[in-house]
């Protein structure tokens, strides 16, 4: 049976789907690109903003017109919140956001009897993480480590609650096992994430935090580079930093979730921290980490948003000198209470502040890349694109220089200027 999987949205569908990949290729099937033939086609989808879901609905869409005779089989949050929605788009098996290999035997089932199926459960119920096997293809750099689901914090903008359901944490040694494994099989990096890796450990009432974790997978694998998903500004403490200094495989990128720098605008979004807590983590990441890439995400338009708490904001970024930022334009999302409050932005205005606060982070990662020039850089080569060779060195700039047969291989590279959407340097024979 050939098989293609189109994956949309975050980090967490990216690595489930590696896992369905892994877990159907096992079997004896064989994954194909969605262009050409397949018997199978799963849509791993994603219900951040509305544009997400009207994403969703195209890829559906083309699939089915594409190749009708095939299976078509969809999961993600999209389906786990607006199954309604999928039913009306000629699926064959609809499921939600969990229990992934069960959606699979199900779709085989589907293969072999072409009997439309369906299920789903209430996000809001879940208790147990589904531990799914790390990695992704052998020709992979880098591996996703999931070792956290779902979310507590019920901002009043967010889906991803309702959708992912409450905070799941992987145990630390499972976590210690998958990572060794990763190394075993000749990964260079492996990215820890989840849905808010920040609450890790929330459900084992324990004591345990995220740090924990970290120190522990960081000492695991000393030859392994470590690197960070996205952080709730709280989880950064001076013990959280002092611990995490002593590991030199950490990768110092720390993306530090913000969304707004103004405080009425943070306190409507319902976020835990205000703009002081917020300076503070970013504040201690550059003590402890000396050159670190702090990154973040803004959303812009926000209702109520006024033109001077969007100019707070835009002030704030400046403070805090990000490497590099994320910018969304609010997008309302029914059934959270963002959604009906007043004071609601039309494009135009969501468009101009985008185009403000993108401005803004340009000249930020510009200033950023700049301050490299001259520094050593160990560079993990992951591809070759039109003879140059590219990869990411720790901070998570990528990194062009020329050399042969560089695939999965760290080395010292000494930067010299800018490069398209990053740095160039020189191969080190040091």
């Amino acid at each position: 049976m050939k098989f293609t999987i189109i994956t949309l949205g975050c980090k967490v569908n990216q690595y489930e789907s590696q896992a369905m990949e892994q877990w159907l290729s096992e079997r004896g099937h064989q994954e194909v690109p969605p262009e050409a033939e397949f018997d199978l086609a799963i849509v791993n989808t994603c219900s951040v903003t509305a544009v997400a879901d009207k994403k969703n609905r195209n890829v559906i869409r083309r699939l089915r017109k594409q190749q009708p005779q095939a299976v078509l089989a969809v999961c993600g949050c999209y389906s786990q919140v607006k199954p309604e929605a999928v039913r009306t788009l000629g699926v064959d098996v609809i499921s939600g956001s969990g229990e992934r290999e069960s959606f699979l035997e199900l779709v085989l089932q589907t293969l072999a009897d072409r009997q439309q199926r369906e299920r789903l459960d209430d996000a809001l119920r879940r208790r147990d993480f589904e531990i799914l096997p790390a990695g992704g293809l052998a020709a992979r750099t880098r591996a996703m480590l999931k070792v956290q689901d779902g979310c507590n914090n019920f901002c009043s903008y967010c889906i991803i609650p309702y959708a992912r359901g409450p905070v799941r944490s992987l145990p630390s040694e499972q976590a210690t096992a998958q990572a060794k494994k990763l190394a075993e099989a000749a990964y260079r990096e492996i990215v820890i994430t989840g849905i808010e890796i920040a609450s890790w450990g929330w459900d084992f009432h324990d004591g345990s935090g995220l740090v924990d974790l970290i120190d522990t997978v960081c000492g695991a694998v000393p030859e392994l580079r470590v690197r960070l998903g996205s952080l709730e500004p709280r989880v950064v403490t001076p013990e959280f930093c002092r611990i995490l200094q002593r590991h030199s495989n950490l990768c110092p990128h720390f993306h530090l979730s913000m969304q707004s720098g103004s405080d009425a605008v943070l306190s409507r979004m319902r976020r835990k921290y205000d703009t002081a807590r917020y300076y503070e983590s970013v504040s201690l990441l550059k003590t402890y980490f000396p050159g670190c890439a702090v990154t973040t995400d803004m959303i812009v338009g926000f209702p109520g948003e006024s033109e001077a708490e969007f100019a707070e904001s835009l002030a704030f970024i400046r403070k805090c000198a990000f490497a590099a930022m994320h910018v969304f334009p609010y997008s309302r999302r029914p059934g959270t209470p963002a959604d009906k409050m007043a004071g609601q932005h039309g494009n135009a205005t969501k468009e101009a502040r985008s185009a403000a606060a993108i401005a803004v982070a340009q000249e930020m990662n510009l200033a950023f890349r700049e301050a490299m020039i001259g520094t050593l850089q160990a560079v993990l080569f992951e591809e070759c694109v039109d003879g140059v060779w590219t990869g990411h060195a720790p901070n998570s700039i990528r990194v062009y220089a020329s050399g042969e047969h560089l695939h999965n291989q760290v080395l010292p590279v000494q930067i010299t200027g800018l490069y398209e959407d990053g740095v160039a340097g020189i191969i080190s024979e040091a």
